[in-house]
């Protein structure tokens, strides 16, 4: 019996996937669980449309990333710390306060955990730092540490 299968079943399919199965597998488990139903021309019709809904949906997240990745690549985000003598900060300049930064000046949102920094920001200047955007897209930007002035 064809069976379209509803979510990923271990050792027959993955979620989409048209499987021939034994009729009694599929009447008395995956189709009473609801992880499968009978592969008529409706239901293939639909996973078909589905499928083809989350490609379109893949294809312009990747090439929104790109267009805000290559408008990225001559930003500059000024990024204020405390430091002492000789531009040497006090701690370090992380992904959270380079993300809080990017959405304060230029209105972007990247999440923290996806600013690669190649090591932490421990003085003031400006440092090239790379976002993970999606699938191989990174964005390269500088951040710019500046010396918080004290009264």
């Amino acid at each position: 019996m064809k069976v379209l299968l509803l979510q990923e079943v271990k050792g027959t399919g993955k979620e989409g996937d048209i499987v021939n199965v034994s009729d009694g597998y599929a009447r008395n488990f995956l189709i009473p669980k609801k992880l499968a139903v009978p592969a008529d021309a409706g239901n293939i019709n639909a996973a078909n449309t589905k499928k083809a809904a989350e490609k379109h949906r893949l294809e312009v997240q990747r090439k929104n990333a790109k267009e805000l990745a290559s408008g990225m690549s001559n930003l500059t985000v000024r990024v204020y710390a405390k430091a002492g003598e000789n531009g040497k900060l006090f701690g370090s300049v992380a992904g959270k306060e380079i993300a809080e930064a990017l959405k304060e000046q230029y209105d972007i949102s990247i999440d923290k955990k996806k600013i690669r920094i190649a090591e932490p920001i421990k003085s003031t200047g400006i440092t090239e730092v790379h976002a993970h955007m999606f699938e191989q897209t990174d964005a390269k930007f500088k951040v710019e540490v500046i010396a918080l002035e004290e009264n």
